[in-house]
């Protein structure tokens, strides 16, 4: 763990990205942990990318930011802790059971962003399986932000953040301090589910507004039609309901 409080761990909640230049960046800004959850990749893969990119320095965490519901309506989830594959494009009360079942620590990223997100009613009715909803996230607009905090205190949710890096050079933007010592996933569980004592830590001014502009252009191409079809809907890829490596579980509730 690197210097600071000795029972504070700084943790990048949600990273899309991985490479040594993600991790040396990730330990210049003083992070203790990044949680790493790639689309369209099943977990097995994203453990294994885990493990290879984790040091005494920075532990690596994997997880799956579901895709629920249709691409047009789709409701991003983020779950860790996960020990079976999720696919993505399934009902959210299937996604929401599945992680229930998994005993996986569930968190609402950037909610009510776009139309990628939970709403206020949705966190409303999984009150008891969300364990976290993100009060700032680089992509928003400070409305947005305002808004997800709103939500939280609302609700009275715990909060998080995270960098949501798309981008290398995003991670470090934003972290989560949370006041107990997180050395591996199940710590990481635990402290979410237990709603450990937490600082949200975010950098502001030019460094956030480039940030801010560059994952917002990101996200234009992301979230184009074209590219999803292409890459998703075939029914090939790893995460499509219809894979092979769920064994049929889903293929009564898959929305494609």
């Amino acid at each position: 763990m690197s210097e600071g409080t000795a029972a504070e761990t700084r943790v990048d909640c949600h990273v899309k990205v991985l490479d040594d230049a993600v991790v040396e960046r990730a330990i210049d800004a003083g992070l203790d942990a990044i949680v790493y959850a790639p689309h369209f990749t099943r977990i097995p893969d994203i453990r294994r990318e885990a493990r290879r990119y984790s040091s005494e320095e920075l532990r690596v965490i994997p997880a799956r930011e579901v895709f629920t519901g249709s691409w047009q309506n789709r409701k991003h989830v983020l779950a860790i802790g996960l020990e079976e594959p999720v696919p993505d494009f399934i009902p959210l009360e299937t996604a929401m059971a599945e992680f229930e079942r998994q005993e996986a620590a569930v968190l609402g990223p950037h909610p009510e962003f776009a139309t990628v997100s939970l709403d206020e009613s949705d966190l409303r009715q999984y009150r008891e399986v969300v364990d976290a909803v993100e009060i700032f996230n680089p992509k928003h607009l400070p409305s947005h932000n305002r808004r997800a905090r709103d939500i939280a205190e609302r609700l009275e949710y715990p909060p998080f953040t995270s960098s949501y890096a798309h981008l290398p050079r995003t991670v470090g933007v934003a972290h989560t301090a949370f006041e107990a010592t997180i050395d591996s996933e199940d710590d990481l569980v635990e402290a979410l589910q237990d709603d450990v004592a937490r600082r949200v830590v975010y950098h502001n001014g030019s460094r956030r507004w480039r940030t801010t502009a560059g994952e917002l252009a990101h996200l234009c191409y992301e979230n184009t039609w074209k590219k999803v079809d292409r890459l998703f809907l075939s029914g090939t890829e790893p995460t499509h309901p219809d894979h092979i490596a769920y064994d049929g579980r889903f293929d009564d509730v898959s929305v494609y």
